[in-house]
């Protein structure tokens, strides 16, 4: 476990390396604060020497004589000597905070820009809130160790660097002792964490787990309320919620062990010195002022160690947040895209040339699939469930790659487009319609940003969302709530169709759009349809096949195989599976 921990200390330092002017200067400021922090210590020795020999004092050696200029001396010495420490503490204070704000965002930011870019395989192993944990709670856990741990951890070090030399100089054999309980404390704290390290990343991983169920349990409020399974949610809650509670005591009660453990080796080090130093100022081998010096810098030395265990607590949360967070930054991506973007306008010629797929194998989805699509043309999909169908346009829009096989637009090898550009010419648009929490005008416009009221209400129109939309309270500018929830499913659908029209690509694809729709919804979807498919390739993967009657060229999938192709008419007449499902949807069933 010691090697993942310093794996994820280096990897963060290795992240960081853009930071790293700041990190030394922040650092320089806190050793500075502690140096200064440290000096009034030394100043009370040379307080109580010019109490106890005044003219023969340490100061007077370097010409002030005077008793009383000596400790007025020493009171402006030790005012200036505040005003730098407290000068300093406050530059530390903002550069390690500041540098907590800058690296959690940018953090933030190359996480989530890196997983949006993962493959979508990627999203189907893992749970979106525990994602959003990560996100957010691991990299605020990160950032609090930046604000404070960071620099507790680097003043503990420094002042024990600078109290032992002064140990060394002023009283070699109480060095030692004052020295000898370090050790012990620096073990005692790393086997603790040693055994603690494993227990917060399984604090982490509950967390995750917990909040994944709160995501997953609040999508679903609607389907929870209508089953009345609010008691069972509530129970399955609070089972997790215990595992997460076991999972902090089981840590809290090796964390709570540690504090009390090197305060008994702190004092035994402070003991050391007090006893020792004061037998060695009686006997008159120690000087009064030096030994006041010795003991107030004991304290100094050994005391910040007791805050050491809750730094190194705090560390190791935050290396255990970091390597989950890093761990994002580290997910593969194998949809790697091309270097084609600036090509004349797509005709919309679609070719699959021997394309297999499967999502694991020995689980073959598409099966030597070969067909090309002329541009401009509408072709339809059809099939039983698990067919292949909506895998073939996952597929052209490079959420996955062939197994074997090339897809081609325009003759081009889709793979070669760069993958903003490629997306840009498919208007996508799907049975589960995905709205944000926003206005009508900001869900039309999505993928079109730059696109005016006008053109918005345009693609309204020809998707004949217009009418219902200036009906809501604030027409285009309505709050729709979190997925369109204020919506119908048919309102819904039709803003997702305005939003694939104003994108105005060359090839759309819309994937059981009308599946979910009443009759009505579903015939004015239809209307439009028959408006936007002109001019350009369109793909309609449907089971209702009153959509797809008046479609070019009709597809039909079974185990990941093209079994039939045709028209409408030619299909229905060849009484294969196309006719059997047009039979039974229809209500026209052959007699034995």
């Amino acid at each position: 476990m010691q090697t993942t921990q310093k794996s994820a200390i280096m990897r963060l330092y290795h992240y960081a390396k853009g930071y790293r002017g700041d990190i030394i200067l922040a650092t320089i400021y806190s050793l500075l604060n502690k140096f200064f922090d440290i000096l009034p210590e030394v100043l009370i020795g040379f307080a109580v020497d010019t109490v106890v020999n005044r003219n023969t004092s340490l100061l007077a050696r370097f010409g002030i004589p005077d008793a009383s200029t000596q400790i007025i001396f020493l009171g402006l010495l030790t005012f200036a000597i505040w005003c730098f420490e407290s000068l300093f503490q406050y530059l530390y204070s903002v550069k390690w905070r500041n540098l907590a704000q800058a690296l959690q965002h940018q953090l933030r930011l190359d996480a989530y820009k890196h997983i949006q870019n993962a493959d979508m395989n990627y999203f189907e192993n893992v749970k979106s809130g525990n994602l959003a944990a990560i996100l957010n709670d691991d990299i605020n856990q990160l950032e609090r160790f930046l604000n404070d741990g960071l620099n507790t951890i680097i003043q503990i070090v420094g002042s024990t660097l600078m109290i032992g030399i002064i140990f060394f100089v002023i009283a070699p054999k109480i060095a030692v002792l004052a020295f000898l309980p370090v050790p012990l404390i620096l073990f005692g704290a790393y086997y603790f964490q040693y055994i603690i390290s494993p227990r917060y990343a399984k604090v982490r991983g509950k967390a995750g787990d917990l909040s994944a169920r709160f995501s997953n349990n609040i999508s679903g409020i609607a389907t929870i309320k209508s089953y009345t399974a609010e008691n069972y949610e509530l129970e399955s809650l609070e089972k997790q919620s215990n595992e997460y509670q076991k999972a902090n005591f089981s840590a809290i009660q090796i964390s709570s062990a540690i504090t009390p453990v090197i305060r008994i080796a702190v004092l035994l080090g402070f003991l050391s010195a007090l006893v020792v130093g004061g037998l060695d100022a009686i006997h008159g081998t120690l000087a009064v002022g030096a030994y006041s010096v010795l003991v107030f810098l004991t304290q100094r030395l050994l005391w910040p160690f007791t805050y050491l265990a809750e730094m190194t607590d705090q560390y190791y949360r935050a290396m255990a947040s970091a390597e989950r967070v890093l761990n994002l930054l580290s997910v593969p991506i194998h949809i790697t895209s091309g270097q084609k973007s600036q090509l004349p306008t797509l005709r919309g010629e679609i070719t699959f040339d021997h394309v297999n797929f499967f999502y694991q194998a020995n689980q073959m989805i598409l099966q030597n699939v070969n067909l090309s699509i002329q541009a401009g043309k509408t072709i339809a999909f059809v099939g039983t469930t698990g067919s292949g169908k909506s895998t073939l346009v996952k597929l052209l829009m490079r959420f996955y790659d062939p197994v074997s096989g090339v897809i081609k637009i325009d003759d081009h090898d889709i793979r070669d487009f760069d993958l903003n550009y490629l997306r840009q010419q498919i208007g996508y648009v799907s049975q589960d319609v995905f709205l944000f929490d926003g206005t009508i005008a900001d869900n039309i416009a999505y993928g079109t940003f730059d696109a005016d009221l006008h053109q918005i209400e345009h693609a309204a129109k020809l998707a004949e969302a217009h009418d219902f939309i200036m009906q809501l309270p604030n027409g285009y500018e309505t709050q729709i709530g979190e997925r369109g929830q204020k919506l119908s499913g048919g309102q819904r659908q039709r803003l997702s169709l305005a939003r694939a029209i104003l994108k105005n690509p060359p090839i759309l694809i819309l994937d059981e759009a009308t599946s979910a729709v009443d009759n009505e919804t579903e015939a004015a979807i239809q209307r439009s349809m028959d408006k936007i498919v002109i001019g350009r390739t369109t793909i309609i993967i449907a089971h209702r096949l009153s959509t797809v009657r008046n479609a070019d060229m009709i597809y039909v999938l079974e185990n990941g195989k093209i079994v039939e192709q045709g028209r409408h008419n030619k299909l229905v007449s060849e009484k294969g599976i196309y006719a059997d499902l047009w039979a039974l949807q229809t209500g026209i069933m052959e007699e034995a």
